[in-house]
């Protein structure tokens, strides 16, 4: 059993879990995820790490309640113990001397960012840090990222905080400074790393995306969360998460992304869920 350190929601929707976990920490690195249960009975859930201490042997990982898992999930209080954290999953994040590196957040990819930001900096990287949201109220730990990049800029869709826009705002901003990235790498939902895609292809520059597709056993055991890469099938749970957006088959996979929509909706309004 894990045990539960620390749990508080930091914006509407989104809740830090921080969890004893030695193991699991002890070869931790930037972009690599761990997958969870709640309770014995529930599902598996893939979840990024956003922070670790390994002389603690404490993981912090940050989610949005979609569902009567992650439900769950957030009703945890320090001292309650889960049965299941496996990890490390995935590759780790490529870290090395790039230059300028942009790296972007949304949602729960302000929390996973963190450690590759952190990462890129200790590389002596120039590292540039955007959040985007959609409001002032939904941006978090900007002062956890400040001190290792050069320049964070915020995003706010409905400009209450920030530069109004979504992710194409950040690449006039960048303009406007003079900034040309050497690489970009963006965490958060699968609309934003598309975007980021879309929106800074003009670089042509890598772009590294971190993909949250479905996932069952986090292994490449179950196929799951096959995607296609550069015309080729690739597991974004071993083979990933991260892959350059570039050639990623966004079509492929913004569909396979929406195949069981129907049911979470009919867990959600069974369960007694509702945004936290």
């Amino acid at each position: 059993m894990f045990e539960v350190i620390e749990k508080e929601r930091l914006v509407p929707n989104l809740h830090l879990l921080k969890i004893r976990a030695p193991e699991v920490v002890e070869t931790l690195q930037p972009g690599q995820f761990i997958i969870l249960r709640s309770h014995e009975e529930a599902e598996r859930i893939p979840l990024s790490v956003a922070d670790w201490d390994r002389e603690q042997g404490t993981l912090t990982t940050i989610f949005m309640v979609v569902g009567a898992s992650t439900e769950k999930l957030s009703s945890l209080k320090p001292g309650d113990t889960i049965p299941t954290v496996v990890g490390p999953l995935g590759r780790p994040t490529e870290i090395d001397q790039f230059g300028t590196v942009v790296c972007i957040g949304g949602c729960y990819g302000m929390g996973s960012i963190f450690p590759i930001v952190k990462a890129l900096n200790e590389k002596g990287n120039n590292v540039i840090a955007i959040l985007e949201a959609r409001s002032h109220n939904l941006l978090y730990w900007q002062d956890k990222l400040s001190p290792f990049c050069s320049r964070l800029i915020n995003i706010t869709r409905d400009g209450s905080f920030g530069s109004k826009g979504h992710v194409k705002k950040s690449v006039e901003v960048l303009q406007d400074m003079g900034i040309v990235p050497n690489r970009v790498i963006a965490n958060g939902c699968t609309f934003l790393v598309y975007k980021t895609t879309q929106d800074y292809a003009r670089f042509d520059v890598p772009i590294i995306v971190s993909l949250n597709t479905i996932m069952i056993d986090g292994t490449g055991m179950c196929g799951v969360c096959r995607v296609t890469v550069d015309g080729k099938m690739k597991f974004a749970c071993v083979d990933g998460p991260d892959f350059d957006g570039r050639l990623v088959d966004w079509e492929e996979l913004l569909k396979r992304r929406k195949q069981y929509l129907d049911e979470e909706a009919f867990l959600v309004h069974n369960s007694g869920c509702g945004g936290v």
